[in-house]
């Protein structure tokens, strides 16, 4: 009786597996939909209209070649980002120092590029140094949290943010003093490290390599975390930490590891930011990259793979953020208030998680 009732189920939803796949997509479907509606109601109230917004959105985004190429570019760092607070989010950790890591890693690639570039290093070569050096600080600053985490039970989120403060105070102390430019009046900044040794588009293209560079890892990261070894002990460790040192893991090695991944990423974003975007170091690398990147990881719920689609969707409405100014009369703010409503309801979403009914085993129907 119960089972004629009931209303047929699609096969796929039949699978626990494929119901948890599902309810992962819908939550932030929902949480999207949900934001746009509520921020119709707030255009509305302000006296414009909400399809014209978000068909400018569509437009500025992808509506043209350039559009999408400008998309790309600034969908870049989101990507590199994500990844940066994805990785310490698949173990466990919140952490949100992704902005002082790519500040500080774009400061040590363009601290490093002033000697090289003055002592006539090919630029590859210094390409490839200043890239590494920015790795490795954005890694050494996230691996100081996690080690702070495991070691000392410091609060990680809290660690990564006051980090992040000393982070962009550590740059502005050197470029407003010791390795100031001369010539940088206005905006103080380092010495730029010149058009020979800026990196270049990639061929037939206005976007840089920082985006090729963010898929690649995307790729890779999804990899190591869902197909290896590592990945699967770091997702038990996330689960339940206590569990995995029961059963021998390393948690303390793993936390350290992600760290200095999450840390990597981030400073190879502060890397492109300097040697294909601003030339050199100043206050243009706060620009709130890392923030941002913590609601591009959420929205794709820590998938590396989805963060590349979610990172190109906030590309779009950063990109249409002047066309809707200049047609809608509207701040250029506008796009920075749609985010936060949906960081918001993304955030509120988390509660449906295991409560929508379509998605729950048929035993927890019938209790």
């Amino acid at each position: 009786m119960e089972q004629a009732q009931s209303a047929p189920m699609p096969r796929l939803l039949a699978n626990p597996r494929w119901k948890a796949v599902a309810e992962t997509v819908a939550i932030p479907v929902i949480a999207l939909v949900t934001a746009a509606i509520v921020f119709s109601g707030f255009l509305l109230f302000l006296g414009k209209n909400p399809l014209q917004f978000f068909a400018l959105v569509w437009q500025g985004g992808f509506g043209s070649a350039f559009s999408l190429q400008n998309t790309l570019q600034r969908a870049a760092p989101l990507i590199l980002t994500g990844l940066a607070f994805a990785i310490p989010a698949i173990i466990g950790l919140t952490m949100i120092g992704a902005e002082g890591a790519l500040v500080l890693g774009g400061f040590a690639a363009a601290a490093l590029a002033v000697p090289l570039v003055a002592a006539g290093s090919p630029p590859m070569l210094m390409l490839v140094l200043t890239a590494g050096m920015a790795m490795c600080t954005g890694a050494a600053l996230i691996m100081i949290v996690g080690w702070l985490r495991h070691g000392r039970q410091v609060n990680e989120t809290i660690a990564s943010l006051l980090l992040t403060y000393i982070a962009i105070a550590t740059m502005n102390f050197f470029v407003e003093g010791l390795l100031r430019d001369p010539a940088s009046a206005n905006k103080p900044s380092t010495v730029p490290i010149g058009k020979d040794y800026m990196i270049g588009p990639i061929p037939g293209t206005e976007v840089h390599w920082g985006f090729a560079a963010g898929l690649v890892l995307a790729v890779l990261l999804w990899l190591l975390m869902s197909r290896t070894t590592f990945g699967f002990a770091a997702r038990v460790t996330g689960g339940n930490p206590r569990a995995a040192q029961a059963q021998g893991l390393p948690v303390g090695m793993l936390i350290l590891a992600c760290s200095a991944i999450s840390g990597a990423c981030a400073g190879l974003a502060g890397f492109y930011e300097v040697t294909a975007i601003h030339g050199q170091a100043n206050a243009s690398l706060v620009a709130g990259f890392g923030f941002t990147g913590i609601l591009v990881s959420f929205l794709a719920r820590h998938n590396p793979l989805a963060i590349v689609i979610v990172a190109i969707l906030f590309g779009a409405i950063e990109a249409s953020g002047g066309l809707i100014q200049r047609r809608m009369d509207l701040p250029d703010a506008t796009a920075a208030v749609l985010q936060g409503l949906i960081f918001v309801i993304l955030l509120a979403s988390e509660t449906l998680q295991g409560r929508i009914a379509l998605f729950q085993p048929a035993s927890d129907k019938r209790a």
